[in-house]
């Protein structure tokens, strides 16, 4: 809670008064219930990118069924996972019940390299 005088103008200046801050909480509560627990079942979007190119767009725009667009990545190279434009994995594409799925390989830190993200 903040507590706070008006200020005072006089002719054309305004003088400032003091103001008076409340203590926060030591404890750091989170907020109502102070929990995270509320976070945990959020879903988030994750994005998996196996590779990239660049195209012309006179090519582009030729592009249709059976059309083979050459990435720049090789196969035995992992895909990289992304939250929200950030890399935080990487793993390899694997099958599972006849949909496309990743096989966590690494987790980044913050210490690790993402150069190129």
């Amino acid at each position: 809670m903040v507590e706070t005088t008006e200020a005072v103008q006089t002719g054309s200046k305004t003088e400032a008064q003091s103001v008076e801050y409340s203590e926060a909480n030591p404890a750091g509560d989170a907020g109502a219930g102070g929990s995270i627990d509320l976070l945990l079942d959020v879903d988030i979007a994750v994005t998996v990118s196996i590779g990239q190119t660049e195209i012309p767009v006179r090519r582009l725009l030729k592009l249709g069924p059976g059309s083979v667009l050459e990435l720049d990545k090789p196969i035995d190279e992992p895909a990289d996972l992304y939250l929200r434009d950030i890399k935080f994995a990487t793993g390899s594409i694997v099958v599972v019940d006849g949909r496309f799925a990743i096989k966590i390989k690494k987790i980044l830190g913050l210490g690790d390299d993402v150069a190129g993200v």
